[in-house]
């Protein structure tokens, strides 16, 4: 079976890669939005690597960040990244817009799963929540019924950790138990840097998963 995976090369995309390599064969897609982050770009063509893809494409839609104006503190560059949640770091419907494109690759390759990290943590995010890929799945299907109804489409399922009761702590024992040290490699940091900060949002979260999963974060943050 195969699955298609919106991987960004951060903790719960590798860890959820990592989850289902045992039972599909992964194929990976990364999107450079414009976000300030694009360190994660190089990060998600190592593991995809690691983890053996089959195939892996990093797509340019950066005219995002055009339509984001001065709304986001992801993509817009004179706005601070806050270090706790703030829905300035919402990005407007990003996963939609993966999950679609997503979509139009796992219908052509006729894949089962479309997958993406979103885990029970993400709650404050609502297109990470079971209910919105629950209804994204039935409209791209529905987009695709005769094709699903000749056979020659297979309907899709959008999969998560969060459809799971999978959390962040949870995924990163899976990954590490997998992938070992490899797993500090993985990047979760919203600045323009080479080194995690440390003090933004993402930053906070991963050291707390770290926390919670009692393993000793190896990461080199910028503020220690």
């Amino acid at each position: 079976m195969k699955a298609i995976i919106v991987f960004s090369g951060g903790i719960d995309s590798v860890c959820t890669a990592a989850y289902l390599q045992k039972r599909y064969d992964i194929y990976g897609i990364t999107f450079s939005y414009g976000q300030k982050a694009n360190q994660e770009l190089n990060v998600a063509r190592y593991f995809s690597k690691i983890l053996r893809f089959r195939e892996h494409k990093v797509i340019d839609i950066e005219f995002m960040k055009t339509l984001y104006e001065k709304t986001n503190a992801l993509t817009y560059s004179k706005m601070s990244i806050p270090s706790k949640f703030d829905y300035s770091i919402v990005v407007p419907i990003r996963n939609a817009v993966f999950l679609s494109i997503a979509s139009a690759w796992a219908f052509s390759k006729n894949a089962d799963l479309v997958a993406y990290g979103a885990h029970i943590d993400d709650q404050r995010y609502p297109d990470c929540r079971p209910k919105f890929s629950k209804l994204l799945t039935k409209a791209l299907n529905e987009g695709e019924i005769d094709g699903i109804r000749k056979g020659l489409r297979k309907k899709i399922k959008i999969w998560s950790p969060f459809v799971g009761n999978l959390s962040k702590s949870n995924l990163l024992k899976i990954g590490y138990n997998l992938l070992g040290n490899e797993i500090f490699k993985t990047w979760s940091c919203y600045s323009q840097s080479k080194i995690h900060c440390g003090k933004c949002e993402s930053c906070n979260n991963r050291k707390m998963a770290f926390s919670q999963a009692n393993i000793i974060d190896k990461t080199r943050y910028k503020s220690e």
